[in-house]
């Protein structure tokens, strides 16, 4: 372990359990948080869905040590001073788990108050490479980072458009700007020329000055480092202006919200995401639990479902929840869980195949 943590996580919980009429003392309090209102809020959706089933099949089965689980849910708004609040509020409620959070510029600086007060920390979603490059031992994550994913998506842009100028766009974000750098640089280190590098603001809803710098610029290809929101709003500007310019993105599109926004403009949508766990066989009695349930398990919801198992199990193979021991059965074991079988490495960064490319086509996302 890299630092002692101050505080002993299960005297935490059992000292908030007392606090909690409602909570038995034996009670094992885990957490998910991430964007549960405003514009990003069907992330939060995924997550919490993900999260919920985990913990009430968990504890069907017996719980984790023999225990029941307890789910609180933080709502962070992908803001960043909004993230850390949510995770004192976890600390104070006694939480030895969170699962979270999404947005990168929320789970940097909320790591930091887990990585003080000794809570292990599970990001199913937040892919900037910053999150366990700096060093905590607490920090995890079960999707893969930034640099893996810009590296394929480079790749892809400068071997399927050559002929094409590339426009280079971000949201100022720390996963935004992070996805497009990453992106953009692996482009020119394989001979790739930027037509074009420009900064939007997240949350606008006219981006028709941009379009039309790109339309005077000719480009053929966007790449936006941002959200499904503002993609979805400059893909019907485009089409709107007369534009057939490809929009290429990452992970933060794959939520069908994306094309509630686009309709038919978004037909041809190109993204980067981790493998689809939906397609994996292993999911399929898991797939068709929430499916039945009128919840489509898209996105982030399975990501979150094994970034909850993956924490049970290495609870159970330590024996306790004591971070400690926790930390060092997630950093020794091998996970069998809904997202396939996986390890982490020791920085914290899951140990399971990267990014492959989806087109958006009729309604919804497939494997290109």
């Amino acid at each position: 372990m890299k630092k002692t943590f101050k505080l002993s996580v299960m005297a935490v919980a059992t000292a908030a359990a007392m606090s909690f009429g409602s909570v038995a003392l034996a009670d094992i309090m885990i957490a998910t948080a991430g964007p549960m209102t405003g514009q990003y809020a069907s992330f939060g959706a995924q997550m919490k869905a993900g999260a919920e089933q985990a913990v009430a099949d968990l504890n069907a089965a017996g719980g984790v040590l023999g225990e029941k689980l307890v789910l609180e849910v933080g709502d962070d708004a992908c803001d960043p001073k909004q993230a850390v609040a949510v995770a004192n509020q976890m600390v104070n409620k006694g939480v030895v788990f969170m699962a979270g959070h999404f947005c990168s510029g929320s789970s940097i600086p909320a790591s930091k108050v887990y990585e003080e007060e000794g809570i292990v920390m599970i990001s199913p979603a937040s892919t900037n490479p910053k999150l366990t490059e700096e060093g905590a031992d607490n920090v995890f994550r079960v999707c893969g980072r930034d640099d893996q994913q810009g590296a394929v998506a480079g790749k892809f842009l400068k071997e399927n458009f050559a002929d094409q100028k590339i426009a280079f766009i971000h949201d100022k974000t720390a996963y935004g700007k992070g996805l497009a750098d990453a992106t953009m640089a692996e482009y020119k280190k394989l001979g790739g020329e930027p037509a074009m590098y420009e900064a939007i603001t997240a949350g606008e809803k006219d981006y028709t000055a941009l379009v039309s710098k790109m339309k005077q610029s000719n480009i053929g290809v966007m790449y936006l480092g941002g959200y499904h929101t503002e993609g979805g709003l400059i893909v019907r500007q485009m089409r709107e202006q007369g534009m057939d310019t490809v929009l290429v993105s990452g992970d933060a599109l794959v939520t069908n919200e994306y094309w509630s926004i686009t309709g038919p403009a978004g037909e041809g949508t190109l993204m980067t995401f981790s493998p689809d766990p939906r397609k994996n066989p292993v999911a399929a009695p898991l797939v068709e639990k929430f499916r039945s349930k009128g919840i489509e398990p898209e996105g982030y919801v399975l990501y979150t479902y094994g970034a909850v198992q993956a924490w049970a199990q290495a609870a159970n193979a330590a024996g306790s929840t004591d971070t400690a021991k926790v930390v060092a059965a997630l950093k020794s074991g091998e996970f069998d869980t809904v997202l396939g079988k996986f390890s982490f490495d020791g920085k914290g960064d899951v140990t399971a195949p990267g990014y492959v490319l989806y087109k958006w086509t009729n309604g919804s996302y497939d494997y290109l």
